[in-house]
């Protein structure tokens, strides 16, 4: 079971098709890639001089994007990397600026279901939670070893979950007696502090704890700053940034950034409120529903 079939449906795709115009020749960063959907609606709008790099710490998602963008007539150059690297990518390339740079922070449907990367509450995989394997620790780490006061701080903060204290405390409960190995023992946990069946809730109540262990595990939102801080020196004038989030401490975080760098004029804010995807989209497509998407101008 390493990998997985399941096809990602890369979120807002017409939509940012609608807002974002390149030139035939643009160069463009997609710095989290995935199996390739944004990507192959772009490139198919360059020539023989665009360039498309794309950025991706998951090598199965990589081989996808490899396979459906091998078509395009523009140059496709893919790395497995972190996007928090992706100034120094670009200069090994021999690029200085470019023309657009995308972020799609969400999981793709292909992750959740791979039992090697054991993001799923609704399958019971090992707790790991690593989208890159090169980072050491796990989930399971971080849940048999953390103090309750740490856990619970994690799980308030990352996950912004109210009963992260009671979460926690029945965490370290249960593993005074066995290790938590696995997904579906820590979602059962998570249940029974809320008093709550996973399967009969809109939300899934383990929902915020297991966001919040995958935002610690992967350092997302230290990972997101980073980009947000490199990006004005790798954008071209008038060059754009889009970022989709899928959460609420991402969101705040790409505002914040944007309204800093308008404030200092860097850039000009073309997303005054965020877009989000239509009833239509959601409909085809529930993992849509809490996509926020940003754009910004290089002025």
């Amino acid at each position: 079971m390493n990998g997985s079939a399941v096809e990602h449906i890369p979120v807002l795709a017409n939509t940012l098709a609608e807002q974002i115009s390149l030139p035939p020749d643009a160069v463009m960063v997609d710095a989290t890639i995935g199996q390739g959907g944004h990507s192959l609606l772009f490139g198919q709008s360059l020539n023989t001089k665009g360039i498309l790099i794309g950025l991706d710490i998951d090598k199965t998602s990589l081989s996808k994007a490899d396979d459906k963008l091998k078509n395009l007539v523009c140059k496709v150059i893919l790395l497995n990397s972190n996007f928090t690297k992706i100034g120094r990518a670009l200069q090994k390339q021999g690029i200085e600026k470019v023309d657009f740079i995308l972020a799609d922070l969400g999981v793709s449907s292909a992750q959740l279901t791979d039992y090697d990367k054991g993001l799923s509450f609704l399958t019971d995989m090992p707790l790991d939670m690593r989208i890159d394997k090169r980072i050491k620790t796990t989930a399971a780490d971080i849940v048999n070893k953390a103090d309750e006061n740490a856990l619970a701080d994690l799980i308030y903060k990352y996950g912004q979950d109210r009963a992260s204290r009671r979460i926690a405390r029945f965490l370290v409960q249960h593993r005074r007696t066995e290790p938590i190995k696995t997904t579906g023992q820590l979602a059962s946990i998570v249940c029974r502090a809320l008093g709550r069946p996973g399967r009969k809730s809109r939300i899934h109540p383990a929902t915020r704890t297991f966001q919040a262990l995958r935002i610690a595990v992967n350092k997302e939102l230290d990972n997101l700053e980073k980009l947000l801080v490199s990006a004005p020196t790798l954008l071209k004038k008038k060059g754009r940034i889009a970022v989709i989030s899928f959460h609420s401490l991402e969101d705040r975080l790409v505002k914040n950034n944007f309204k800093l760098n308008e404030k200092e004029n860097i850039y000009r804010i073309i997303t005054k409120k965020p877009i989000v995807p239509s009833r239509r989209e959601i409909q085809q497509n529930r993992r849509a529903r809490s996509a926020k998407l940003r754009i910004a101008q290089k002025k």
